[in-house]
C-alpha cells in the first residue's frame, strides 16, 4: 500500500496534518520528548525554518491524505555545522511497518549531497528499537549515547545519536 509513494515539499496548508501525525506519537513515549500534544501555531516557526533548497520538509500522500513526513533540521544551529543535518521521520499509524520509513530515509540520503549535507544524524530514544533498526539498516553508526537524559512518565530514557557520512 504505502511503498514507493512519491513525496513532495510541504506547504503551510500541510502543517495541520504534519502536527496531527506528530501528536499521534506523543502517547507512545517512544518517538518524541514532548509530553503533551503540540499546536499548529506552536510549530509555525519550525515550519518556516525549512525550505526545499537546504532543509526540506517532505510529505507523502496516499489517496489525498498525508500519511508521512520527513524533515531535515539544522544540527546545533551554528555555521560550522551547516553541512550536517538531523533527519526526522514520522508516519501515520496506518502507514507504519510497510516500508515507507525505508523509502523516505533512502530518499533523504540520496538528496543530501545536493542539499549541501555531508553528514546525516538521527536522534533516537534508546528504547525505540524499530527506528534504531531502520537507521542502522542504512549504515548509520552509534556516534554517542546520552544516558538517562529524558524522563518519560517517570522512566529515565537514553538518547542515541546515530550518524552517517553521505559524502566522504
Amino acid at each position: 500500500m504505502t511503498t514507493n509513494l512519491p513525496y513532495r515539499n510541504a506547504t503551510l496548508d500541510d502543517l495541520p496534518a504534519i502536527v496531527a501525525i506528530y501528536n499521534s506519537t506523543v502517547p507512545s513515549r517512544n518517538v518524541t520528548a514532548d509530553l503533551e500534544p503540540v499546536s499548529v501555531e506552536s510549530r509555525l516557526a519550525w515550519f518556516h525554518e525549512h525550505g526545499p533548497d537546504k532543509r526540506p520538509l517532505w510529505v507523502v500522500e496516499d489517496g489525498g491524505q498525508i500519511i508521512a513526513w520527513l524533515s531535515f533540521s539544522n544540527f546545533y544551529g551554528r555555521p560550522a555545522y551547516s553541512r550536517s543535518a538531523e533527519v526526522s521521520i514520522y508516519l501515520h499509524e496506518d502507514a507504519r511497518g510497510k516500508g515507507l520509513g525505508k523509502q523516505l530515509l533512502a530518499a533523504s540520503l540520496a538528496a543530501a549531497p545536493a542539499l549541501g549535507i555531508d553528514t546525516v544524524l538521527g536522534f533516537i530514544f534508546g528504547h525505540n528499537e524499530p527506528s534504531l533498526r531502520l537507521f542502522r539498516g542504512f549504515g548509520f553508526d552509534v556516534w554517542g549515547t546520552l544516558p538517562r537524559v529524558a524522563v518519560l512518565d517517570g522512566v529515565e530514557r537514553d538518547l542515541v545519536i546515530l550518524g552517517h557520512r553521505v559524502v566522504v
